[in-house]
């Protein structure tokens, strides 16, 4: 184990694309493929306020004020949850870092370490793709299930005589909602 992190360090992903790109869909498949866990900001934030760690008690304050959770709390829930196990052989940070400040602050947090980035997936997709993909997509609110009326439809669905779906017939495959 001490030679395979010496000679192989771990593996320090970003994926990056706009909302329908893909991310979504082949971030699963990069974290099978190569086991290691992808991260959102969005979700370690929850996470870190749930578990009520320091960093998550700062993000809930500012969050129950209706304030922007500040880089440097962000950087604190990353750096914290990639000290986790399941980050021994690298992550897949998704949409984080949006700005040239957090890349900034990432890369210094990173570099205490040794360590860096070491792949920077962008997912670049046709806007007139983006705007079907993400138009068409329908979530279950209950159980939080997606769906999409081309891709991957309910099996409830009906098309009315125009041929779009009928949204009285988008139901839930699960629960039948």
């Amino acid at each position: 184990e001490e030679k395979y992190s010496t000679y192989w360090p771990r593996k320090i992903m970003m994926v990056f694309g706009a909302p329908g790109a893909g991310k979504g869909t082949q971030g699963p498949r990069i974290v099978e493929m190569l086991g290691i866990p992808q991260l959102s900001t969005g979700d370690m934030l929850r996470e870190a306020v749930a578990a009520g760690t320091e960093v998550g008690k700062k993000a809930k304050e500012v969050m129950a004020a209706g304030g922007l959770v500040s880089d440097e709390i962000v950087i604190g829930i990353i750096a914290d949850r990639i000290k986790a196990d399941d980050c021994k052989s690298g992550f897949i940070l998704d949409g984080f870092p949006r700005t040239q400040a957090q890349a900034e602050a990432l890369d210094k947090m990173l570099a205490q370490s040794g360590e860096a980035v070491s792949l920077v997936m962008a997912f670049d997709v046709d806007p007139a793709v983006l705007e079907e993909r993400v138009c068409g997509r329908w979530i279950d609110k209950a159980s939080g299930r997606s769906y999409h009326v081309k891709y991957a439809p309910p099996k409830s669905m009906k098309l009315g005589a125009d041929g779009k779906p009928i949204p009285e017939s988008m139901k839930d495959d699960i629960s039948g909602d």
